[in-house]
C-alpha cells in the first residue's frame, strides 16, 4: 500500500468513528443534554466538535506512524490497543447521549482512559512521536471523565 493510501485510511478510521457517533447522538445533544444538570466547569457545546475533530486527526496520524513501521509484536500490540480504545470511544457517546446511561458512560470513559494510557505506552515502543501525539487526547478524556462523573453525581 502506498504511503498516502495508508495515511488516508489511518485518518479515515477515527474520523469515521467520530462522525458516526456524532450523527447518532446529535439529536440528544440538542434536546436531552441541555435539560440535565451540569457542573460549572462544563464547556460550551460548540467547543466539543472542534476538539474531537483535532483529537481524531491526531489519532489517525499516530496510527499512520505506527502502521508504517516494520511488522513486529510491538506494532501489533499498538494497533490492538488503538482498536480497543477507539471501540470504547465510540460506545461512550452512545451510552451517554443516546441511551442516557450516565453511570455506564462513566464506567466506559474510565476504561477508555486506562486504555489510552496503555495505547500511549504501546505506541511508545514503536514510535515515540505517535505516543506523544496522544497526550492531548488523554488530557481531554481526563477532563471529559470528570465532567461525566460530575453529571452523574448531579443527576
Amino acid at each position: 500500500m502506498k504511503k498516502w493510501q495508508l495515511l488516508t485510511l489511518s485518518l479515515a478510521l477515527p474520523l469515521a468513528v467520530g462522525v458516526i457517533a456524532g450523527l447518532v447522538t446529535a439529536q440528544n445533544v440538542q434536546e436531552w443534554y441541555p435539560t440535565i444538570r451540569k457542573p460549572g466547569f462544563t464547556p460550551p457545546n460548540f467547543l466539543f466538535g472542534p476538539v474531537w475533530a483535532v483529537l481524531y486527526i491526531t489519532m489517525g496520524i499516530s496510527l499512520y506512524l505506527i502502521l508504517k513501521q516494520p511488522a513486529s509484536r510491538y506494532r501489533q500490540n499498538a494497533v490492538i490497543s488503538f482498536g480497543i480504545q477507539l471501540f470504547l470511544n465510540f460506545w461512550w457517546g452512545f451510552a451517554f447521549f443516546q441511551f442516557h446511561l450516565i453511570a455506564l458512560a462513566a464506567i466506559i470513559i474510565i476504561a477508555l482512559w486506562i486504555c489510552i494510557l496503555v495505547m500511549i505506552r504501546q505506541f511508545y515502543k514503536v514510535s515515540p512521536l505517535a505516543s506523544n501525539l496522544q497526550w492531548p487526547y488523554l488530557a481531554w478524556v481526563s477532563f471529559a471523565s470528570a465532567l461525566n462523573i460530575s453529571i452523574w453525581y448531579l443527576n
